[in-house]
């Protein structure tokens, strides 16, 4: 098992039996199919060496003149431009983005899940995500790339978890037997300590996710993101960048405060040539069972609840069971997700309501398709898992 130190970031290993197995390999045309899966992915990402803070008359940084141009006055890059130095941590980069590449050879599919906000429930997502295509049969594997608050342990019911280490590599943690998991919560010696780290630790780890996990054989690898457009992005995108990405699910809720920080994720996608699978509406509206709901009289704060459900069971008894409560939490003050959608001209996948049944199996490290949950709303998850399905080419 591995003891992270959350301030140095060094680790301690205790050797323990994995019980990881190799999963199998697939056939010739199946590595064919991956190595077109790539080239697609892969094909319009920018080939430039620019940083993402420089200006757009950057010659990039391996060219001969980088760092003594006039457009490279005023950029903060320009001294380490300049110095060689930017140069060879992109030669760096590169060599292990073809190491990552080699190690996820046996990954169909890799999906980044974005949220420009943080609390719009991008976690949660990523998590039903994976359930459900592990429910539809796909082995899936659900790296948590969020370093300072990793939520997947928890919503994947694998709190205290270890990881073990192999000859070959990391093995990840099995939710099911086709569904595997990877998250810093696995290694932290408490789950609540806080990873105090800077930039450089954070891509350290993220390379070592994406180059020594042994995720063997995969459908999807999901990849839960941050919220914005930090280290952590850029870090995946660099180290996938010969991996391929297939493209990105971005989850926001209806109200323009999460909107316009959506509308950065979606600048970044453009920018770094990830493809938009679609954008998902979380939280639309409330969404609970009256027998549920409490009524209160707003005059003089008095339990009404007895009163009402005996009034429906006098007046409206087919109504006890079927009745729900709606209302909108969060006010779609510029037409929410689907007009922005409409807008900027990305595929929308639908909304999904703020159900109290949801939170409850992220809080039980379950899936919402998990029949003895009964979650109402899965149904409406299970359309956004559809479209992203749809969205990558997989089956019909």
């Amino acid at each position: 098992m591995f003891h992270f130190d959350v301030c140095t970031g060094r680790a301690s290993i205790e050797m323990k039996h994995s019980r990881w197995t190799r999963r199998r390999r697939r056939d010739d045309d199946d590595d064919a199919t991956t190595t077109t899966r790539r080239d697609d992915a892969t094909r319009g990402m920018s080939s430039e060496t620019r940083p993402s803070n420089a200006p757009e008359a950057c010659p990039g940084t391996s060219s001969a003149d980088a760092g003594r141009e006039a457009a490279c006055e005023g950029c903060p890059n320009r001294a380490a431009c300049a110095s060689g130095a930017a140069k060879k941590a992109g030669e760096e980069t590169d060599a292990d983005a073809m190491r990552v590449a080699e190690r996820l050879r046996g990954v169909r599919r890799k999906i980044l899940v974005l949220s420009g906000k943080g609390g719009v429930g991008k976690s949660t997502f990523a998590a039903q995500l994976a359930f459900g295509l592990a429910a539809r049969g796909r082995d899936v594997g659900l790296l948590d790339v969020d370093i300072c608050g990793p939520s997947v342990p928890l919503m994947c019911g694998e709190v205290g978890s270890e990881v073990h280490k192999s000859n070959s590599g990391w093995s990840p943690v099995y939710v099911e037997e086709n569904l595997a998991v990877m998250s810093i919560g696995f290694l932290l010696p408490n789950p609540d300590d806080a990873v105090i780290w800077r930039g450089p630790r954070k891509n350290g780890l993220i390379k070592q996710f994406l180059g020594d996990t042994e995720w063997g054989d995969l459908d999807y690898l999901i990849v839960d993101a941050p919220p914005g457009t930090s280290d952590e992005h850029l870090s995946v995108v660099q180290y996938l960048k010969e991996a391929g990405v297939d493209g990105a699910l971005i989850v926001t809720t209806p109200q323009e405060v999460a909107m316009a920080d959506v509308r950065k994720e979606l600048n970044f996608c453009k920018k770094t040539g990830i493809k938009v699978l679609g954008v998902v509406e979380n939280m639309s509206g409330l969404r609970v069972p009256v027998d549920r709901v409490s009524f209160v009289n707003e005059s003089n704060g008095t339990d009404e609840t007895a009163r009402v459900r005996e009034i429906l069971a006098q007046h409206a008894p087919e109504l006890l069971n079927t009745l729900g409560v709606r209302a909108d939490v969060f006010v779609p003050s510029k037409g929410g997700a689907e007009a922005m959608c409409a807008q900027v001209g990305v595929p929308y996948l639908g909304k999904v309501p703020l159900d109290p049944d949801i939170a409850k199996a992220a809080e039980l490290g379950k899936s919402v398709f998990d029949p003895e949950l009964r979650v109402a709303s899965a149904k409406a998850v299970s359309a956004v898992v559809q479209g992203v399905v749809a969205a990558v080419g997989d089956g019909p």
